[in-house]
């Protein structure tokens, strides 16, 4: 009888499930890995032209091909604007954050909403390092923007940027970039962007795969029921991790 080598977790700490099909994914990574190996030399070489990492056309189509886990946080410190936002706040503004006082409300939130965070993540487990981390990214994060302080689901979103830059200040920035520049209707009080997203997201299921919108209006059960969580995690909690990590 065949074992397979491959662990019972992935490379970023889920467990697998029980139904696992070990032979199977060791044939399609017999492949694939030969894929990913030829397309990091391509990033290689297309960093020798632009080792910044500058946004131009080229890049655009690099990053949504994919992007190699190798080179995944310093690209998207680099893409996102993250960098730029750091450079104009000043690097010590995470630890500026730190030292602010914020909400009692907020911090008591935040303090129940981590032990939630990938319950099933060997790198969450109960009192774990990344578990104090991202308490305090999370503060920080509140102490930073008052206005917002702490939306239920960031903790997923910053809980998976730690697991792929496995860096506490990068998580920090990323997060900020993302909530503030990249998706400012997002958390605010009135949730404009979510509402809007999720109206879009209704009419493309209407159009696209009507039975399912005409199931849900059978049941009188709104997409916001259904999809807000999904977009105020940004699918984080619910997609593949090699789906969300792959770009």
């Amino acid at each position: 009888m065949t074992t397979s080598t491959f662990s019972q977790t992935d490379e970023y700490g889920f467990v697998r499930p029980d139904d696992f099909d070990y032979v199977e994914y060791e044939k399609f990574m017999s492949v694939y890995l030969n894929l990913l190996t030829n397309y990091s030399m391509k990033w290689v070489r297309l960093l020798l032209n632009n080792s910044q990492m500058k946004r131009n056309a080229k890049l655009k189509k690099f990053v949504r091909t994919g992007i190699p886990l190798v080179l995944r946080a310093s690209a998207w410190i680099s893409v996102s604007g993250a960098q730029k936002l750091k450079d104009k706040d000043g690097p010590d503004m995470y630890k500026q954050m730190l030292r602010k006082p914020i909400n009692e409300d907020i911090r008591n939130i935040i303090t129940v909403d981590v032990p939630r965070t990938y319950p099933d993540n060997i790198f969450f487990h109960p009192n774990s390092e990344n578990q104090k981390t991202l308490f305090r990214i999370l503060c920080a994060f509140a102490a930073c923007n008052p206005d917002i302080g702490y939306c239920q689901g960031l903790n997923y979103i910053a809980g998976l940027l730690l697991l792929v830059t496995k860096n506490e200040e990068s998580c920090f920035w990323l997060l900020r970039v993302l909530v503030e520049n990249i998706l400012p209707d997002y958390y605010s009080k009135t949730m404009d962007g979510v509402i809007v997203d999720i109206e879009v997201f209704s009419r493309l299921v209407k159009k696209k795969f009507p039975e399912v919108s005409q199931h849900m209006n059978d049941l009188d059960m709104p997409w916001a029921l259904v999809a807000t969580k999904w977009f105020i995690c940004l699918f984080s909690e619910v997609l593949p991790i090699e789906v969300l990590n792959w770009i």
